[in-house]
């Protein structure tokens, strides 16, 4: 079975949107000196096409042997895929332990099934940045940046806590120069502008109202009510001894056949009952029809 069989089919709609945006991104001028690294280590010629040429994974796997010798064991060099794609996926167990981040490592089907070339080579890119900071000599990557720790003692860690950083602000130059008393007003001013300085800091200005002229004649006590009127329109003084027959009106009222609290109290209609008799006190009840009256209970 040859590796022809595992590659994909041409990719059609948004597949081929994002495999055309991803290719953009593929540099050939840094696959060129990708090659001339690989080769230079190895030495082992890389066919005329750089994918194809790693993707049976010996030259790979020779390539890690020799920055981290004996990171792969055994190597494949039979032609079969599943033997091609565990000399990919060894070189990808061996890169991690190297160093190379898991997020920088490609797949083994981004190189096998000519999924993704990029990711790819920015694999051998972060593993060419991680060889230069061991110590190797290679022109290709970035060196990282080296850790540096720094170690204080304790009583030093208690100092710094008392010191304010200049990304937290600054109280220098701050006054309280003319501050007032605590909820009191202050006066702003500004002498280009040429307005006088207040003299009185307990001043209230006109803007915030005046109580003068004010006065409480005529102020009833609290929560009884204060009648306003216009002399000029014509209104004449209230009096507050009088309800207002739009409040109702208590004349007439009479407490007369009041029951004792709690008793049922007897209601009738003249048209169809007769008139009550009401007995007086101490007279017997027994003349008085029983029927004269509806219970309301």
């Amino acid at each position: 079975m040859s590796s022809a069989h595992f590659n994909r089919g041409p990719a059609y709609g948004l597949s081929a949107e994002v495999k055309n945006k991803l290719a953009q991104k593929y540099d050939h001028h840094r696959e060129q000196e990708l090659r001339e690294w690989i080769e230079g280590v190895t030495g082992r010629r890389i066919g005329n096409n750089f994918m194809d040429g790693l993707k049976d994974g010996i030259i790979l796997c020779e390539f890690i042997n020799k920055l981290q010798p004996g990171s792969v064991k055994k190597v494949n060099e039979s032609t079969q895929n599943w033997h091609q794609l565990e000399n990919i996926g060894n070189f990808i167990k061996a890169i991690t332990k190297y160093g190379v981040k898991p997020h920088d490592i490609f797949e083994a089907n981004d190189l096998f099934e000519n999924t993704n070339h990029t990711q790819v080579q920015s694999t051998l890119l972060a593993l060419a940045s991680m060889a230069k900071t061991k110590g190797n000599k290679v022109n290709v990557g970035v060196k990282y940046a080296e850790k540096q720790e720094r170690k204080f003692e304790p009583e030093k860690l208690r100092e710094g806590r008392n010191i304010i950083g200049l990304q937290m602000g600054t109280n220098k130059f701050a006054s309280q120069q003319g501050m007032t008393a605590y909820g009191t007003r202050r006066h702003l001013y500004d002498p280009k502008l040429g307005t006088d300085q207040p003299l009185d800091q307990a001043t209230i200005s006109l803007q915030m109202g005046t109580n003068k002229g004010a006065s409480q004649a005529g102020m009833t006590a609290p929560g009884t009510k204060r009648q306003i009127f216009e002399p000029g329109l014509g209104m004449e003084h209230c009096d507050t001894l009088n309800v207002s027959l739009q409040m109702g009106s208590n004349k007439g009222a009479s407490q007369r056949g009041m029951t004792v609290y709690g008793l049922p109290r007897q209601v009738y209609d003249p048209k169809y009952c007769l008139t009550p008799d009401y007995p007086e006190l101490g007279e017997p009840t027994q003349n008085h029809h029983p029927h004269n009256y509806y219970n309301s209970a």
